[in-house]
């Protein structure tokens, strides 16, 4: 995988522009500068990588919009060494962004050719997060609770398995609606039984599959 001058000049460029849309946190700007996201794409996309667009990655799906990435990765207020649950790992991308900020990452993807795609992407960069090939609905409970819960695909109601794995002070954030667009949350758990909900705007994901019945876990 080549990583040159041009490619660091671009992420530059990306920077830039996420900054100047309200990317704040520097960890995530300084990730973001240390993980090329030219290697998740094809080559044919290469030199558009790092402009603010989505792209296919295979099995219908995309990798998101850099600010989308950003944007819920501040969301969380990720501190070094939090547990982070991740529902659809896609091209491994974001994946990579968490693990390059310090956290323990947990990921789950439903889709097997981008979940053996993403793994060789992430091993070769040398970060070590738990993938799973499994049903994101369901979450990942042997290793609960998680101080932040990430879902990356627009899902129609927040799954109870989801706020029943989250640490109480931790947060979920998550893309809710069933139509093309969805209004971005995030909630906070208050006590066993008692959440806070925030919106953040409106974004636009590919849909949270449903249960299927090849899915082995």
């Amino acid at each position: 995988m080549i990583d040159s001058y041009k490619h660091k000049g671009l992420r530059k460029k990306l920077i830039e522009e996420l900054r100047t849309r309200g990317i704040s946190n520097e960890r995530i700007l300084d990730a973001f500068d240390k993980v090329p996201r030219h290697y998740f794409l094809d080559l044919a996309f290469e030199m558009q990588a790092y402009s603010n667009m989505p792209f296919q990655i295979g099995a219908g799906q995309t990798i998101s919009h850099p600010f989308t990435v950003a944007f819920q990765t501040q969301l969380l207020e990720l501190n070094k060494g939090d547990k982070v649950l991740e529902i659809g790992t896609g091209s491994g991308f974001q994946t990579s962004i968490l693990c390059q900020m310090g956290a323990k990452v947990f990921s789950i993807e439903r889709q097997r050719e981008l979940f053996i795609k993403a793994k060789s992407i992430i091993d070769q960069l040398g970060f070590n997060p738990r993938l799973f090939y499994g049903d994101g609905y369901k979450g990942q409970k042997a290793y609960a609770p998680y101080d932040h819960i990430l879902v990356t695909c627009g899902a129609p109601f927040v799954p109870d398995a989801l706020l029943g794995q989250l640490k109480i002070g931790g947060n979920l954030v998550i893309p809710l609606g069933a139509g093309a667009k969805q209004q971005m949350k995030r909630i906070t758990r208050l006590s066993e039984t008692e959440y806070n909900e925030e919106d953040f705007g409106e974004f636009s994901f590919v849909p949270m599959l449903e249960d299927r019945a090849d899915l082995k876990h």
